[in-house]
């Protein structure tokens, strides 16, 4: 058989790719959950990204399948094997500071601007349009090949969990949703929230009420605003000691006089939960201050508690659950929501991600110890076990000899913090789109990606999936 440039095949297609994933990133596909409906139970904008991919698909010739609004899936090929490419199509939101519109998908310097063009619609259209190029060279395989499209990665993952309990389970498959070469091994990961119990009655007040302070709105990613609304006499002195915590500690922020309430806000860097440390935790900073203030009891407790086991430490050391191995790395621990009011107490959401080898049971108890002297408690406690697939495996050995013949470079086997779809298949791997060397932009303002980089992971998943399908 004739070698095939793939690299060829795919600037044939080249400004085809382009338009559909811009179509694609217009789409503001972000958790809707006010807006849902029995047809879009997880809002309509996901509903359209999931319904956009699929009519594309049956356009292209492809067998297209909506489960139940949630997920759906692509698929061409004969065979009683099946080859899955795991995406997902929702994304986290905008968040604020963008050069321009995070919807709008515009091409600067050679770059996709957009959320999702990283994480994961770029990478989606890459993998289409790779199963498009097998498809139309009708090269002979031996397994059918499937994209299944999920549509609540960024959550809760109630796509991939309705769709397995509907659909077929593939025999091995890639998410490109990572970092290249190959990811074999991924953390665990839990998210829960710690909630204040406080039970003391008639407690004195302090000089300082704080009636509400939130910070955050994903378990996953680091907030980068934060605000508080505090009722004072000594609005001035109080403003002026927090003018000079935001000098101090190098960050923006402002503050606010309305009567007898002072409203304090400071702007972080947002990130993606799996590093903490490449973000500036605005929550965090905010109780920072708050803790050393004159508040009343309660109000102190939960601010002090959040201060010492979780400010400028993201790897549990305060909290004595820190852990490192030699595959995955440093537990770490992101406060992605933070929340007080006075009726209500305090809350924590936390995004806690565990080396292979850890024993989350084990981490749990030591929490739970810990909590009680607190007066804290855990709930929604949710667990989604670490994944880690052999060397040996034939799928890490096939992607790592196309990687390796489209790049000339070796593939090195990485692990990451970061949970794909990949863990939900026994023999499953992240591969790609994020080239070494390149910055890792995804849930941050101005994500990108390289008009470059998509064409060629588009030529690397189109080899991969024939050398995985055809054997």
């Amino acid at each position: 058989m004739t070698k095939i440039d793939w690299m060829k095949e795919v600037e044939k297609r080249k400004e085809n790719l382009i338009a559909d994933a811009q179509a694609l990133l217009q789409i503001k596909s972000v958790l809707d959950e006010e807006h849902m409906a029995p047809d879009a139970p997880l809002g309509p904008g996901v509903k359209e990204a999931l319904a956009f991919m699929l009519k594309l698909g049956e356009r292209d010739g492809f067998v297209p399948k909506n489960v139940g609004n949630l997920a759906g899936h692509l698929e061409f090929g004969q065979g009683d094997e099946l080859l899955g490419i795991l995406c997902h199509v929702d994304v986290v939101p905008e968040g604020d500071g963008w050069t321009s519109d995070p919807f709008a998908a515009e091409i600067r310097n050679g770059k996709i601007y957009a959320r999702g063009a990283l994480d994961d619609k770029g990478p989606t259209m890459a993998a289409y349009y790779a199963m498009k190029i097998v498809k139309e060279l009708d090269l002979p395989l031996k397994k059918r090949v499937r994209m299944i499209i999920g549509t609540d990665e960024e959550s809760n993952w109630r796509c991939v969990d309705h769709y397995f309990e509907h659909e077929e389970m593939p025999d091995l498959g890639f998410a490109p949703d990572a970092d290249f070469p190959i990811i074999n091994a991924e953390k665990g990961i839990s998210d829960f929230d710690l909630v204040q119990k406080w039970d003391e009655k008639g407690e004195a007040n302090g000089r300082i009420e704080v009636e509400s302070f939130i910070a955050g709105r994903r378990y996953n990613m680091v907030p980068d605003d934060a605000k508080a609304v505090l009722r004072t006499k000594n609005q001035e002195k109080l403003a002026n000691a927090f003018a000079e915590f935001l000098k101090q500690n190098e960050l923006q922020g402002q503050h606010k006089l309305d009567g007898e309430k002072l409203l304090l806000e400071v702007k972080g860097i947002s990130a993606h939960g799996m590093e903490p440390n490449n973000g500036k935790n605005a929550g965090l900073f905010l109780a920072a201050f708050l803790a050393e203030q004159e508040l009343n009891a309660k109000a102190r407790a939960f601010f002090q508690f959040v201060t010492r086991y979780f400010y400028r430490d993201s790897r549990g050391v305060s909290l004595g659950v820190s852990y490192s191995d030699e595959i995955t790395g440093d537990l770490t621990i992101n406060v992605g929501k933070l929340s007080y009011t006075k009726e209500a107490g305090g809350r924590l959401g936390l995004n806690l991600r565990y080396p292979v080898t850890n024993k989350m049971e084990e981490t749990k108890e030591r929490l739970e110890q810990l909590l009680v002297e607190e007066k804290f408690s855990i709930e929604n406690f949710t667990d989604s076990k670490p994944h880690y697939v052999e060397e040996s495996n034939f799928l890490v050995q096939t992607l790592r000899k196309v990687y390796e013949e489209q790049t000339g470079e070796k593939a090195e086997l990485l692990a990451i913090g970061g949970g794909t779809y990949a863990r939900s298949l026994t023999s499953g791997v992240a591969f790609g789109p994020l080239f070494p060397g390149r910055p890792d932009i995804a849930h941050q303002k101005d994500e990108y990606i390289f008009i470059e980089d998509l064409v060629k992971a588009t030529a690397i998943y189109a080899q991969a999936i024939y050398e995985l399908a055809r054997k």
